[in-house]
């Protein structure tokens, strides 16, 4: 038997009083929750206070007609079914309500039977279309998450870790190279947490202006500075009963770490502008390629605000130390890409797919799904080549010779290497992780050599 919680609630709008009241009995017996209204006013009313499911209302109301509820409720309540009832079998007012958006409608004078049929078929109809939204849902978020997917032994134990911490309230560091689905850990996190209904709020911390950061987190109060004409959320206010994903958070300028390390200490901000402090219930994930503790070494990183950030780090591992889930990622891309782009299925013979298996991936999973894509939509009559792999893909043996040629009187390794170091590094405009990749190095390798020739991070 259904309890109140779990049975369908209807509203009944209509004004002969006789036959609202017989068919809103009809109905309880039934076991639906029924409220009642005799007109529209009324029945907004019931819009607004009352959990809904379904409305069942006449046409002609004493103040309106039923097809402007029909209208607010799209507008306001579009998860609420409605079913509208006509006088006389008008057929044309029975056509009008369908264009306008009713789930289907009754001609009076209409039996029992009739009225139970229609509703139950209405009612059926809409926990299909929502579980449908459901598998929808999860078959996109399996689709954010297949960067997580795997069954190399470093993802399996990420994947345990994930699920033990999700339901936890504390500060997360995910760790780990460029591309490895650092967000996508953080969506996890968030997605297997009490939170989950709230919202997921992801800041790229590296593309906000410094002179923006703190308006940016932290919302601005009307009339804080010349133009701020009326006040703006933050992304902590946005983020609020949810998850604040934090990536990129080694890039953050000193002057907003302190007002940073406050607010995770304090659960409390205050917008730019504002005289009080404003509570805050967020869960902070943050993210880095960086190596942090570095950075506070040298002096670029608070101490204190990484001990903060650090209760609990994860480490997302690079897609070379996970190659045994390749052959996966790429059927999982090539699909996707197909979909997208509406194109037939494609194979990857297995000499392409061993190229693909033996290539370093400096960009991790999100240069292999790049990569999968551009060979679907190159592919001839559903053909994938390896002829349309990207030039850096090129074996490097392959039609020139060593780029480096051993002086004959030998040379200082210590010199060599220092000096590559450098140039990668110009190159690179001071960017230690694509420095990284010019050399085809771990980022942590790359790290310890700098370390090792005491090179700050402009290779002086």
């Amino acid at each position: 038997m259904s309890t109140e919680d779990d049975a369908t609630r209807l509203l009944v709008v209509e004004d002969d009083d006789d036959q609202r009241r017989l068919v809103a009995s009809i109905l309880r017996s039934q076991g639906y929750l029924v409220a009642e209204a005799a007109s529209l006013q009324a029945a907004r009313r019931e819009l607004v206070e009352a959990p809904l499911d379904l409305v069942l209302s006449d046409w002609k109301l004493p103040d309106g007609e039923g097809t402007e509820l029909l209208l607010q409720i799209q507008a306001e309540r579009p998860e609420v079914a409605f079913v509208v009832v006509t006088a006389y079998g008008t057929i044309a007012r029975a056509v009008e309500a369908i264009h306008l958006g009713a789930d289907d409608y009754l001609a009076k004078p209409f039996e029992r039977q009739a009225l139970l049929l229609a509703l139950e078929k209405v009612l059926r109809a809409r926990r299909l279309e929502d579980e449908n939204r459901r598998l929808s849902a999860a078959l996109e978020e399996r689709d954010r998450l297949v960067g997580l997917v795997g069954s190399a032994p470093s993802m399996q134990q990420l994947f345990r870790r994930v699920e033990k911490l999700a339901g936890t309230e504390a500060t997360i560091l995910l760790n780990g190279e460029s591309g490895t689905g650092k967000e996508l850990a953080a969506r996890a996190l968030h997605a297997l947490s009490r939170r989950a209904e709230a919202p997921f709020v992801a800041v790229n911390c590296a593309a906000i202006p410094e002179g923006l950061v703190e308006s940016e987190f932290f919302g601005v109060e009307k009339g804080a500075y010349t133009g701020a004409d009326k006040s703006r959320p933050g992304k902590w206010r946005q983020a609020e009963a949810g998850t604040l994903f934090l990536d990129e958070v080694g890039e953050l300028p000193s002057t907003i770490q302190p007002k940073l390390l406050r607010v995770l200490q304090e659960s409390r901000y205050t917008p730019v502008g504002g005289g009080r402090e404003v509570p805050a219930d967020v869960r902070v994930i943050a993210a880095t390629n960086r190596d942090l503790a570095l950075e506070v070494e040298q002096g670029r990183f608070r101490e204190d605000l990484y001990y903060r950030l650090n209760v609990i780090p994860l480490v997302m591992p690079p897609l070379r130390q996970r190659r045994e889930d390749i052959p996966r990622l790429v059927e999982h891309f090539s699909q996707r890409a197909c979909r997208r782009h509406g194109v037939q299925a494609r194979s990857f013979p297995k000499p392409l797919l061993k190229r693909l298996l033996d290539h370093s991936w400096p960009g991790n999973v999100r240069e292999l799904g790049n990569v999968v894509e551009r060979l679907v939509l190159l592919a001839e009559d559903g053909h994938v080549s390896a002829d349309d792999l990207p030039p850096e893909m090129e074996p490097r043996h392959k039609g020139h010779r060593d780029p480096f040629t051993l002086p004959a009187g030998g040379m200082s390794w210590d010199a060599h290497e220092q000096s590559c170091l450098r140039q990668a590094l110009e190159q690179a405009g001071g960017n230690r992780a694509q420095a990284a990749r010019l050399l085809d190095l771990p980022y942590k390798a790359f790290l310890y050599r700098l370390e090792k020739h005491r090179l700050d991070g402009n290779g002086r």
